[in-house]
């Protein structure tokens, strides 16, 4: 069960100014919660908390940031089931996709944990030539200092994690910005931060209108932004951002190759999951599908019965696979470019119906290229079916898109994985398995406008430091 109302954190201090923020229940609609929304006034006193605050993070010597993780992860395992019942009903995500995202942010903790007594540097060799002789390097990572982030409503625990851990690992403080439609998460994270010995403004977690977060973007105190979300909003924010770092975790529609001789049994299993799980809203969900003509008509009719037995409903219980999209506007948006698609000559294989937030699982075929089902990202349950011939020619159809986040590759030949690793315009392809895939220590990220940067916890705290030159002469 969710409190009546929630605050918000501003400099490790929970503040109950208001409860102007109503935080809905994706499923029925009805007002589960109420949070503190922050002002502009509380952003700047915030950033000037999180500056205060950067020499005495810094000073922080890795064990007690370590210690501070490991409390995290503690507490987080202790508090799993509140946790993932909370994400269920504000994100209105599936109960078990719930905790398995709770899971994750466990791991997440617990890898950055383990990383923040490995932040090391290097021995340079210096002597190159003879105006050298005598001289060493060594090179040490310091925290950047303030960080800035704005983390989205899908992952609204773990994505935020991947930057809250890293930054406490780092030694550096931040403010956060909780998407607004599920703040909660968040803000339980706060809690358990509240309870360590982080210095005084190391964190705040402000969720806040759109208009009011302006300084988490503009302000040249911050040194750092870490933003997730839509590509439009990313690159304006990175336009915005002046001088400081910016890593931007965009959208995707992600592409999956079944080769020839490949085992579909696996394959369709885990392309189901890949398209549908959380209701299709991830930015890596399996969009597009080709399948190798040998067994495309086999692969396809498998797929039609495998999304057809998939079970619409309440993510409360624990036999539901897809639950609500976000809000009824985005099932709406959707629902039309699914319509779109059949207008232009596309064939509904199955799904295509929707109920306020709820979309069916659904497939599409012969979808012309141009149509937004195919060029722009669905974040919903809807993967388009294509036969293919040729593997390169494939290969340039899954680099045919403005977005490059990851591809997924069943193949058994050695040789096409690797040319699938070679030629593919993508941050991450995995090989046997679906785009979907991720775990929590590996580098991610994407090219062209699917973002800029990796996350990944030892990817984020290099973001997160920056590389300090010694150079010693011996006379």
């Amino acid at each position: 069960m969710l409190k009546e109302a929630y605050p918000y954190y501003l400099a490790n201090e929970p503040v109950y100014d208001n409860a102007d923020l109503d935080v809905t229940d994706k499923f029925s609609g009805a007002v589960a919660t109420r949070v503190a929304l922050a002002d502009a006034s509380a952003i700047d006193q915030a950033i000037a908390a999180a500056v205060a605050a950067e020499a005495p993070m810094a000073a922080m010597p890795p064990y007690e940031r370590q210690a501070i993780l490991y409390h995290c992860v503690k507490r987080f395992s202790e508090r799993a089931e509140e946790l993932a019942d909370a994400l269920c009903i504000e994100a209105g995500k599936p109960i078990k996709d719930a905790r398995g995202e709770v899971t994750r942010l466990i791991d997440t903790f617990r890898v950055a944990a383990e990383e923040s007594v490995r932040i090391g540097g290097e021995v340079l060799n210096l002597e190159i030539a003879p105006r050298a002789k005598g001289y060493r390097g060594f090179t040490k990572r310091v925290p950047v200092g303030a960080c800035s982030f704005i983390s989205p409503f899908n992952f609204p625990l773990n994505l935020a994690a991947h930057k809250v851990a890293p930054a406490i690992a780092a030694g550096c403080p931040f403010v956060l910005k909780p998407a607004s439609r599920t703040p909660i998460g968040a803000l339980i994270i706060g809690e358990v931060l509240a309870e360590t010995d982080l210095p005084k403004g190391a964190f705040s977690i402000l969720p806040c209108h759109r208009d009011g977060a302006d300084l988490f973007t503009e302000d040249d105190r911050l040194k750092l932004l870490s933003f997730t979300g839509s590509p439009a909003v990313g690159w304006d924010l990175k336009a915005r951002a002046g001088k400081k770092k910016v890593v931007l975790e965009l959208g995707g529609n992600a592409a999956c190759v079944v080769d020839e001789n490949t085992n579909l049994d696996d394959a369709v299993a885990r392309i189901i999951f890949g398209a549908f799980y959380q209701s299709g809203q991830s930015c890596i969900g399996v969009q597009r599908i080709y399948g190798h003509r040998s067994q495309y008509a086999e692969l396809k009719q498998r797929l039609i019965e495998k999304t057809k037995q998939l079970k619409m409903g309440d993510p409360k219980k624990e036999d539901t696979f897809i639950g609500p999209m976000i809000s009824e506007g985005e099932a709406k948006r959707l629902d039309k470019w699914v319509q779109e698609a059949i207008d232009a000559g596309a064939t509904l294989l199955c799904g295509g119906k929707r109920n306020g937030a709820m979309l069916e699982a659904t497939l599409l075929e012969n979808v012309p290229n141009h149509c937004a089902i195919c060029t722009e990202e669905a974040f919903g349950p809807v993967a388009v079916l294509e036969p293919f011939d040729d593997f390169d020619a494939v290969l340039e159809r899954v680099n045919d898109s403005a977005f490059g986040l990851q591809a997924g590759i069943f193949t058994r030949d050695l040789y096409r994985a690797q040319k699938a690793w070679d030629v593919l315009d993508v941050g991450g392809v995995v090989i046997g398995d679906v785009p979907s895939w991720r775990v929590d220590n590996m580098p991610y990220g994407g090219v062209k406008d699917s973002g800029l940067g990796r996350e990944g916890i030892r990817w984020a705290i290099a973001d997160m430091t920056e590389e300090r030159l010694l150079v010693i002469r011996t006379p």
